[in-house]
């Protein structure tokens, strides 16, 4: 082969040094190789040289063809990814890499990363009896990762794309009817957390909403909550970030009942208010969820004999009550604080079927049973 395209060089039995000129040293002005061992056949060599002289040709830096998988998903987390993620989120994808893809793929050249491993990964994965859920994010994760790969010029295809996902049935998640509601706003009746537990059944937040919010948040004169932050327990003590998008910055209209609630709770604290936390544990602090859940949240339904359901799933009982009672799904949407408005209807489309009996009943009493003029 000549000097400046590449070399491929016997090494032993079925052992091959593949070499491919990638420049001059600006200094030196030495020539620059790449050298990669290759195990098989001559055949193998020349397929794996001609494959490493497109790629150059077409303007990837073959300086990265010694970079593996877990140097550069370092890189990408700390470039990247830290700087435009939530801290939760942040620790959620470095988890999800650590435990799921580095162990397997991280010391394999990033450019040697072929759909065929992630594929065998995700198969392996199915085998340990991790649920579609978790590989699908994990996927999401590892495909982003890759994506910018492409955009820093050291790969030139995503391998992630040619990738075929386990099949993911729809989540299920536990909800009050409307009786249970019920007996649920008779059960927190004089609880320390009742205006809490009203709010969350009401509004729809997000437990980490509601316990980040300032009074300076409410507008009890109007009735609505303006949410736009969360409060989190992370290593190192509590975390105020921003909404999970931009899109669940939102106001959000009070029930007069919940008011009332919140007014009592003025006068129970002594009128503290302005950049103070509405709920606080009873040492004074932020709540932390997972203790109020345990201590609170959870004893209060077994009391109450109700199903034994999330903290979050407070968000979704008040969501299908809402559309249960006839609310627009738009307007549902917007309360949510949802990415948009076709999400709400996947989430919830098990009430909608109920919700087009109701509304081809109306239709019919408009078109056959009315009153003839």
């Amino acid at each position: 082969m000549a000097r400046k395209v590449g070399q491929i060089v016997g090494r032993g039995p079925r052992n091959w040094l593949v070499r491919v000129y990638n420049g001059r040293n600006p200094e030196t002005k030495k020539r620059n190789y790449l050298n990669q061992t290759i195990h098989g056949g001559l055949r193998d060599a020349q397929a794996h040289l001609n494959k490493m002289l497109g790629e150059r040709d077409r303007g990837r830096n073959l300086d990265s063809s010694k970079q593996t998988l877990n140097q550069y998903l370092d890189r990408w987390l700390e470039v990247c990814a830290k700087p435009r993620l939530r801290v939760k989120s942040f620790l959620d994808y470095e988890g999800l890499l650590r435990r799921y893809v580095r162990s397997q793929l991280g010391t394999k050249a990033l450019a040697t990363v072929s759909a065929f491993d992630i594929q065998t990964l995700y198969r392996e994965l199915l085998n340990r009896s991790l649920s579609a859920r978790s590989i699908r994010y994990t996927h999401a994760v590892l495909r982003s990762a890759l994506k910018q790969a492409i955009r820093w010029n050291l790969i030139l295809a995503n391998p992630a794309d040619l990738v075929d996902l386990p099949r993911q049935d729809r989540r299920r998640f536990g909800v009050l009817s409307v009786e249970q509601a019920r007996t649920f706003i008779k059960a927190i009746t004089g609880h320390p957390y009742e205006a809490l537990f009203a709010l969350a059944m009401t509004t729809g937040m997000r437990p980490s909403e509601y316990l980040a919010l300032m009074w300076n948040d409410l507008d009890l004169d109007h009735g609505t909550v303006s949410i736009s932050r969360t409060l989190e327990w992370q290593k190192g003590g509590w975390q105020f970030a921003d909404t999970k998008r931009s899109g669940s910055r939102r106001v959000v209209k009070l029930q007069a009942w919940v008011v009332a609630l919140l007014r009592e709770q003025i006068f129970k604290d002594q009128g503290k208010c302005g950049d103070t936390l509405v709920f606080r544990a009873k040492r004074g602090g932020p709540i932390r969820e997972s203790r109020f859940v345990q201590r609170d949240f959870k004893p209060l339904l077994k009391s109450a004999e109700l199903p034994g359901i999330r903290l979050y799933d407070l968000r979704h009982t008040a969501a299908t009550i809402a559309l249960a009672a006839g609310v627009s799904p738009k307007v549902i949407s917007e309360q949510l604080g949802h990415a948009s408005f076709a999400f709400t209807l996947d989430v919830y489309s098990h009430v909608l079927p109920h919700m087009q009996d109701a509304a081809a009943e109306r239709v019919q009493a408009l078109l056959i049973n009315a009153p003839v003029a």
